[in-house]
C-alpha cells in the first residue's frame, strides 16, 4: 500500500521529535556532571555527543571574540563569517585541551578562537602581509612626528626616524602605497532616516555634467569672445576650452606660432582693460 504524503510527514516528524528528545537527554546528562568529569569522559571516549555538548556550552565565547574583532572592521565584513571561522578554532581547542595542565578552558580557547578568525581575515585580504606591515610602520612613524611637532612630516624626517637610507625608504614608501578597494554596498555615512546611505548612493558619475556650470561656462565664453574677430575668437576657444598649444593653433589657423602668441597677448591686454572698465558691473548689488 502506497504511503500517503501525510503519513510520510508524520513519520518524519516522529523521527525529528525522537532525535530532539535524545539530544535533550544527552544534554541533561552532561549538565548534571561536573565539567572536569565531562572533560575526562570526552578525552577517554572522543564521543561526538560530548563534543557537541561542549561546542554548545562554549558557543558564547565565539560570539564574544567575534564581536570584539568585528568592531574594528569595515561594514561589509559579515559577523556570521567571523563566527563560522571562530567555531573551527573552538573545535580545535576542544580536541587539544588537556585537563591535566590545570588551565581553565575559557582561558585556553580564547587565543585559538581569535587566531582562527584572524586567519580567515588574512585569507580574505588580497594585500600581502609584508605590505600591510610596511604600511603600518611608515604611518606609525609619520603620525608620531606630526603629533609631536604639529606640522606635516617630510620624507627625510620619516627616513631618519626609521633609521633607513633614502633608497630603502623609497622602497618602503612605494610598498606602503597599496591600492585600496571599497565595496559599493559599504555604508558611506549615517543617515537621519531609516535607510542607510551607501557608497553606491553617493558615488560621483563623471559622465554627468552640471547644467548650471555648463550655462556659466558658455556665458563666460560668450562674454570673453564678444567683439573679437573670427581668428581671435578661435584662439581663445582653442587655447582655453580645447586645451590646444600655440603651435597646434597656428597649424589650424595657418599662422606661425609667434603670430598666435602675439595675438594671444593682445587679446589678454584688451580683455584686462574691458574687465577693469566693467568692474562696477561685476560687483554684487547691495
Amino acid at each position: 500500500m502506497a504511503m500517503t504524503k501525510s503519513s510520510r510527514g508524520a513519520r518524519n516528524s516522529g523521527r525529528y521529535a525522537a532525535r530532539h528528545a535524545e539530544a535533550s537527554k544527552v544534554r541533561t546528562r552532561y549538565d548534571d556532571m561536573s565539567m572536569p568529569d565531562v572533560w575526562r569522559e570526552y578525552q577517554r571516549t572522543q564521543a561526538v555527543a560530548i563534543r557537541n555538548f561542549l561546542m554548545e556550552k562554549f558557543l558564547p565565547l565565539v560570539r564574544y571574540n567575534a564581536e570584539r574583532i568585528y568592531t574594528r572592521l569595515p561594514d561589509e565584513v559579515d559577523i556570521e563569517d567571523l563566527m563560522s571561522a571562530g567555531m573551527f578554532g573552538l573545535m580545535d581547542a576542544i580536541d587539544a585541551f588537556d585537563l591535566e595542565r590545570q588551565v581553565k578552558f575559557e582561558t585556553y580557547c580564547a587565543p585559538r578562537i581569535r587566531g582562527a578568525i584572524l586567519d580567515e581575515l588574512r585569507s580574505m585580504d588580497w594585500v600581502p602581509r609584508l605590505v600591510r606591515y610596511r604600511t603600518a610602520r611608515v604611518e606609525s612613524v609619520r603620525q608620531e612626528i606630526e603629533m609631536g611637532r604639529g606640522t606635516p612630516a617630510t620624507e627625510n624626517e620619516i627616513a631618519e626616524k626609521m633609521g633607513v637610507n633614502a633608497e630603502e625608504f623609497e622602497k618602503l614608501e612605494r610598498d606602503s602605497k597599496v591600492v585600496g578597494t571599497r565595496s559599493l554596498t559599504q555604508r558611506s555615512f549615517p543617515s537621519d532616516g531609516g535607510r542607510e546611505v551607501r557608497e553606491i548612493d553617493v558615488i560621483k558619475d563623471e559622465r554627468q555634467h552640471n547644467p548650471v556650470a555648463e550655462f556659466h561656462r558658455r556665458d563666460m565664453r560668450d562674454m570673453i569672445t564678444k567683439g573679437l574677430s573670427r581668428a581671435e575668437r578661435l584662439i581663445v576657444i582653442l587655447y582655453y576650452y580645447e586645451g590646444m598649444t600655440m603651435k597646434e593653433i597656428g597649424a589650424t589657423l595657418d599662422l606661425s606660432e609667434s603670430r598666435v602668441s602675439q595675438m594671444h597677448s593682445s587679446i589678454l591686454a584688451r580683455l584686462k582693460a574691458q574687465m577693469q572698465h566693467r568692474s562696477g558691473d561685476l560687483e554684487p548689488a547691495e
